[in-house]
């Protein structure tokens, strides 16, 4: 893979005019070499993403041979060199969808993924089997703000609150939450020192998609061994040292019977099982995801039953 080669496509000059046909291949020749398995899908996303219309519209597009002005096919055409460098389809099109919601990302930030929306989920259901009337969550290491938001817009009555540590990070969460849930409270620092000493002091749920890839472990994904924030990523030798910490954290700052949650590599569960059983939490038990891998883990806080 050459992410470095010239580009095969130039912009269109004022006026000029191509029919959806000449620009999908266009893209699609842009895409042809840059490791992607299937290049022409990729071809299609973009223009979806970019053009803001479905898969279907873009075909049907293809289908009447639909023209489209030099500025929109400018657009597709920048968009296209960028991801042949495998620049995030996300980063390209300026947003990232979780729980369905429209979360505003870009190079910082890491790009909230489907697989989040099964530990939101699972916190969601708790807090409504928890049956206290105005729950208090924390989402540690909030990055975009997927999940506070998430909380926050499907329980209007809990307080939730976002931490985070990058400055980076920290406009996209800050401006996110303004526009999907100014209420949830924003504490910026390291998010393990932040949480013991900002005005809550104990919390319903504590969630988490925090960094846990070891440190050995570059990922093989240009888009997140290039894009990705380091910080949003590693986490010492065994990408368990934020776990760990968390582990501790719930322990102490959990009510009784609430649930810490966090996500990990499908390789990570026992061991995050084990973290949260060291630390005097029960139940700890590892969730799948829809391809049968373990996704995230949780445990509770002794006390009252959920």
């Amino acid at each position: 893979m050459r992410l470095g080669r010239r580009s095969r496509v130039r912009d269109t000059e004022p006026g000029e005019r191509m029919d959806m046909t000449q620009v999908r291949s266009q893209v699609r020749d842009e895409l042809a070499n840059s490791g992607f398995e299937n290049p022409n899908r990729e071809a299609d996303l973009l223009l979806s993403a970019i053009l803001r219309r479905s898969l279907g519209d873009i075909e049907l597009d293809h289908l009447l041979g639909k023209e489209l002005a030099s500025e929109d096919i400018n657009r597709v055409l920048r968009a296209a060199r960028r991801r042949a460098r495998r620049e995030p389809l996300q980063y390209l099109a300026g947003t990232a969808s979780c729980y369905g919601l429209d979360f505003n990302v870009g190079p910082g930030v890491f790009v909230p993924r489907p697989e989040t929306e099964l530990l939101i989920d699972f916190g969601l259901a708790f807090l409504k089997s928890f049956g206290s009337p105005s729950p208090v969550v924390a989402d540690l290491g909030s990055g975009s703000g997927a999940i506070a938001a998430s909380v926050a817009v499907s329980v209007p009555e809990a307080e939730v609150t976002a931490f985070e540590a990058s400055p980076y990070a920290l406009p996209w969460l800050v401006a996110n939450l303004r526009n999907l849930a100014p209420e949830v409270r924003v504490e910026f620092g390291d998010w393990h020192e932040r949480i013991h000493t900002a005005p809550v002091r104990q919390y319903t749920a504590i969630l988490s998609n925090p960094p846990y890839v070891p440190a050995r472990d570059i990922p093989a994904d240009p888009e997140v061994r290039l894009y990705d924030p380091e910080t949003a990523l590693y986490s010492g030798v065994d990408g368990l040292g934020d776990i760990r910490r968390i582990g501790a954290t719930a322990a102490q700052l959990l009510v009784p019977g609430g649930l810490v949650a966090v996500e990990h590599t499908e390789r990570q569960g026992q061991a995050v099982r084990e973290i949260f059983t060291e630390n005097g939490l029960i139940e700890a038990t590892t969730e799948r995801d829809l391809n049968d891998r373990d996704r995230f883990t949780w445990a509770r806080r002794a006390g009252r039953a959920a």
